[in-house]
């Protein structure tokens, strides 16, 4: 699957839940995920670290050797992000 394909997903994924406003969905595709909660941080700390970057190679090429999880969860936090941005 391309970059842009798996990254149009996600970003529909997000856009739904984020007009649903419903996070019991959310629970229920990152709650029976196996990882433990410093797996998580590194992964947003090394999501956030790369998005900041200019290399858009570097970050096309991690985001695609992620697992179907570590997706999952990215994807969740950009619904949470966007759900506490356009709280204000």
């Amino acid at each position: 699957m391309s970059d842009s394909i798996q990254q149009e997903q996600i970003d529909q994924g997000v856009m739904e839940t984020l007009r649903e406003r419903d996070h019991s969905a959310l629970s229920e595709q990152i709650n029976p995920i196996d990882c433990t909660h410093n797996d998580i941080i590194e992964l947003l700390a090394h999501y956030m670290a790369l998005s900041e970057q200019d290399n858009d190679e570097l970050f096309d090429d991690w985001f695609d050797n992620l697992n179907k999880e570590q997706h999952t969860v990215l994807k969740v936090f950009e619904v949470y992000r966007g759900q506490y941005e356009h709280q204000n």
